[in-house]
């Protein structure tokens, strides 16, 4: 791990993405698929990101790393901004994106080799041929593929392996922060705690920063430091793992960690499970105020009115609501 552990890697200040979308023939409205959201990453830590399909979590991994260009708000990394051309390059040396599928992440067109290789070609960090082969070998044996691998063809391996190319590819620039898009969420269970540690391992041996996506609060708790939680475009809740998970402050937490299996059976008879009502609203129709609060048994008309704070209500731990 790195030796300045309590120093921010990654800053992300008021990040807005919204999305043109046609609603007649000569009008257009936005989409606020991430809508001011803001958060840091310490460097050796991993930040998970949950929510439900929809949340705006994938989008705020790749308008991090600037592919798609973010509507308003600032990314800092190591302290500086990344907003120029030339500075966006040079981060993308740094900071790089394990993606969600697999099975289409992968250009079926290509070695194993080629596509590891790819981000070794793009920015010329080899002298030579041999020196480049080397180090896709170096990288195959990483993540646990065999040498004999590399001349084959993505659709020959299973959805494990495949993904293995896929972390092998994201480290070949030796990055210091990844965006982990759900990595796991197609894998088999036996398969993705195999992933997992390797994670876990990689970020030991290389001190590694992540910002893990995912929906699965289980996979989340396992591996993040932190965790934040964001519903319709908005962040409602950030604290460390383990406080977040036994003291959920947000009506929304606390109904996501409500559906969390428990082994004990005495402990799941006593655990109430928060169902919640209503439907769920369209990001290009969000309620005023609150998003949570058509659904939210603690709404009142103060709710509908403003959005609340994003604000520190103990050390570390931060929620948007007006009654925390």
């Amino acid at each position: 791990m790195s030796e300045n552990r309590n120093e921010n890697l990654v800053e992300v200040s008021h990040l807005k993405q919204y999305f043109q979308i046609n609603t007649g023939m000569f009008s257009s409205k936005p989409l606020k698929a991430v809508d001011d959201v803001s958060f840091d990453i310490r460097r050796g830590e991993t930040l998970g990101l949950v929510g439900e399909s929809g949340c705006g979590k994938t989008t705020v991994g790749r308008t991090l790393l600037h592919l798609y260009k973010p509507t308003g708000g600032e990314v800092r990394f190591e302290g500086q901004p990344v907003r120029t051309r030339a500075e966006i390059n040079e981060f993308r040396k740094k900071a790089t994106m394990v993606f969600q599928d697999p099975y289409s992440s992968l250009n079926p067109r290509m070695t194993v080799s080629d596509i590891i290789g790819e981000p070794l070609d793009i920015h010329k960090l080899y002298a030579n041929r041999q020196e480049r082969e080397e180090r896709i070998l170096e990288l195959m044996d990483r993540v646990g593929l065999n040498s004999e691998h590399a001349s084959r063809y993505a659709h020959e391996f299973s959805g494990g392996q495949r993904q293995r190319i896929g972390i092998a590819r994201a480290l070949a620039l030796n990055p210091k922060f990844i965006v982990c898009d759900e990595p796991v969420s197609a894998l088999d269970v036996s398969i993705q705690a195999q992933v997992i540690n390797m994670f876990d391992e990689l970020q030991d041996e290389m001190g590694l920063t992540y910002l893990f996506i995912a929906h699965d609060i289980l996979v989340v708790r396992h591996i993040s430091d932190r965790i934040a939680v964001m519903y319709l475009g908005k962040m409602v809740e950030l604290a460390d793992a383990k406080e977040i998970y036994e003291h959920p402050l947000h009506p929304y937490t606390r109904s996501l960690m409500s559906a969390v299996p428990q082994p004990d059976p005495k402990v799941a008879r006593a655990n109430k499970r928060i169902v919640l009502t209503g439907d769920i609203p369209s990001p290009l129709n969000a309620p005023s105020g609150c998003p949570f609060r058509t659904r939210c048994p603690q709404a009142t008309a103060a709710c509908a009115e403003a959005m609340p704070e994003f604000r520190e209500v103990a050390p570390g731990h931060f929620a948007a609501c007006h009654f925390v």
